[in-house]
């Protein structure tokens, strides 16, 4: 599913769709992708929406350089998740994958598999535990379908639902993390030509008719990087644990323990907590702390970047101050420009 515009994201997301978005250099939809071919799928099709020229672009690379079958379902209008995933009801004959194409996953799906094979489900569901599940759909665990809810489970039947609850309300802090293993037939319960939605319409309905759904913790990696802050702190872990990840991580150097650069851009001493992507040049004096350069960009003189992502191709003045902003793409800021708390362009 690569429909969503990714307004949070705004403006990275001003001429590209979320998961077209780059974190250590590599869209989104990318990590997604490999994990969905390592787990044996036979074919891939995009659902998109918002610039989905831009992902078709990306598939034909894909179809250039893998075995298996890539292609694009343009919607003519927003569906909503399984609307999207409705309109393709004439191809899906057997159990299928449906993921999401703007969170990072990088987890062994083959597992999930599995579980879905073996508990007997007609959806299984990829959970991942948070610390706050205040901004996510919760969901509860049984150890038989229709059963009690049990805190302690992190693999069992779905039993209940709760959409971004409050402190109070929260009974689990295991979230719906968007990847699902769905058998056909489970298509007949989405209407037809309406926008419909996966975790607020469709399975609430299921859970009604006693139509049994699985979850199970995922391992490996996974993220929502719905905003820019979510965006750095993402890159930020990966960094940190990079000998643990299940993919290897892309060409560049790692500098001391939190940071990374594809381009020797900048001395050692001047970066903390940030990636620098490929073409990026940094003047003398700029320090960039807990920040994101895309590719392309160029900072000159005692210009310091912190807390900011900034898009591809910004050039930036001499003696520039970069706090807490998000600057998209191809931007220019002028000398002696102070930028706090911005989004550029507004």
């Amino acid at each position: 599913m690569a429909g969503g515009q990714g307004s949070r994201l705004y403006p990275l997301t001003l001429n590209k769709p979320k998961p077209l978005v780059e974190v250590l250099g590599k869209p989104v939809i990318e990590y997604v992708k490999d994990a969905l071919v390592d787990a044996g799928a036979s074919e891939i099709i995009l659902t998109t929406g918002y610039r989905g020229e831009s992902l078709a672009n990306l598939v034909d690379v894909w179809n250039a350089n893998q075995d298996i079958p890539f292609s694009v379902n343009k919607e003519q209008q927003p569906m909503g998740t399984a609307g999207s995933v409705k309109l393709l009801q004439d191809k899906l004959h057997s159990s299928f994958i449906v993921g999401s194409g703007d969170s990072i996953l990088s987890s062994n799906v083959g597992k999930l598999i599995q579980s879905h094979k073996s508990s007997g489900a007609k959806v299984t569901m990829g959970l991942w535990k948070v610390e706050n599940p205040s901004q996510y759909g919760i969901v509860g665990l049984a150890r038989t379908n229709l059963g009690g809810h049990d805190r302690n489970l992190v693999e069992g039947y779905v039993c209940k639902f709760h959409e971004k609850p409050a402190p109070s309300e929260a009974f689990s802090n295991l979230i719906n993390a968007g990847l699902y293993i769905i058998e056909p037939e489970i298509l007949e319960h989405i209407p037809q030509g309406v926008k419909y939605d996966f975790s607020k319409q469709l399975f609430p309905t299921l859970l009604q008719q006693k139509i049994p759904i699985f979850g199970v913790l995922l391992d490996g990696v996974w993220f929502d990087v719905g905003t820019p802050g979510e965006l750095i702190k993402s890159q930020n872990y990966l960094i940190k644990h990079r000998a643990n990840l299940p993919f290897i991580m892309p060409s560049g150097e790692i500098i001391g323990e939190d940071s990374f650069m594809f381009d020797r851009a900048l001395s050692k001493s001047e970066l903390s907590r940030s990636v620098i992507c490929q073409d990026v040049r940094v003047g003398t004096a700029s320090k960039i702390n807990n920040s994101m350069l895309m590719d392309g960009t160029i900072v000159g003189d005692n210009s310091p970047i912190t807390n900011s992502v900034v898009g591809k191709n910004v050039t930036i003045g001499d003696n520039c101050i970069i706090e807490r902003c998000v600057i998209g793409d191809n931007e220019l800021i002028y000398d002696n420009s102070k930028l706090i708390n911005q989004t550029i362009p507004q």
